[in-house]
């Protein structure tokens, strides 16, 4: 039974730099693990929360998520759960590339799911986002009443619950998504309702500078490693 005074707060982090040399859109794509730097970034924020009153680590059933999540459980000696509610946004472009001249939003036949970029017609809607990751959130509250949860999820789903739960529109820019790398987006609970939404960057140093939150795009970095115009 809760009380309307226990504080529990459930960190949603995203995963860490994949090794993506030609730079897919991965998506839900089996195969894509951290690389050595994303690697460092998970230790990074594993240490950062050693300290935190942790009781619970879950994370998307994708690899770079598992691999960013468990350094976190070892550093609390939990085992690591697993949640397919965290799991990347679905894409119609997941395998392809969006660099210059690669083609892929040239062709014709792409166009039609880029007519409504509100539901987004190209992929999972935005809503069927809001509602797994709610259910993702509130479970990780259940199993962590009064301590401290991580869920390792991927920067699309995360920004869509954000800007659910802090009332913003949710179709939007993507290149203003605040959701770097390795980033923790905070929701704090007293009792079942969320009183506060935070966010932190514990390995931001390790962050290639193109890749942080509100970064121009840099010549040549276009289409590479994170595919942000689609989530990654």
């Amino acid at each position: 039974m809760s009380s309307s005074t226990d504080i529990t707060v459930v960190h949603l982090m995203r995963h860490g730099e994949v090794e993506n040399p030609d730079g897919v859109l991965y998506g839900r794509l089996p195969g894509y693990h951290l690389s050595e730097l994303g690697r460092q970034m998970a230790d990074r924020v594993a240490e950062h929360l050693s300290s935190r009153d942790v009781t619970y680590v879950c994370a998307s059933p994708l690899e770079r998520a598992q691999e960013t999540a468990t350094p976190i459980a070892k550093a609390h000696g939990l085992d690591l759960a697993t949640d397919e509610r965290l799991i990347e946004a679905e894409n119609t472009f997941q395998g392809k590339t969006f660099g210059v001249g690669d083609g892929a939003l040239r062709r014709p036949g792409n166009w039609k799911y880029l007519v409504n970029p509100m539901k987004p017609s190209w992929g999972e809607p935005y809503i069927d986002q809001v509602v797994r990751m709610m259910g993702a959130l509130d479970s990780a509250k259940e199993r962590a009443r009064g301590h401290e949860a991580v869920l390792v999820s991927h920067q699309l789903p995360i920004w869509i619950v954000r800007s659910y739960v802090e009332k913003r529109r949710l179709w939007h820019d993507p290149r203003k998504r605040q959701c770097t790398l390795a980033s923790l987006t905070t929701f704090t609970y007293r009792g079942d309702r969320i009183v506060s939404v935070g966010y932190s960057e514990p390995a931001r140093d390790l962050v290639p500078a193109h890749l942080l939150s509100g970064a121009k795009p840099v010549k040549g970095q276009q289409g590479k490693g994170q595919g942000k115009a689609f989530g990654a």
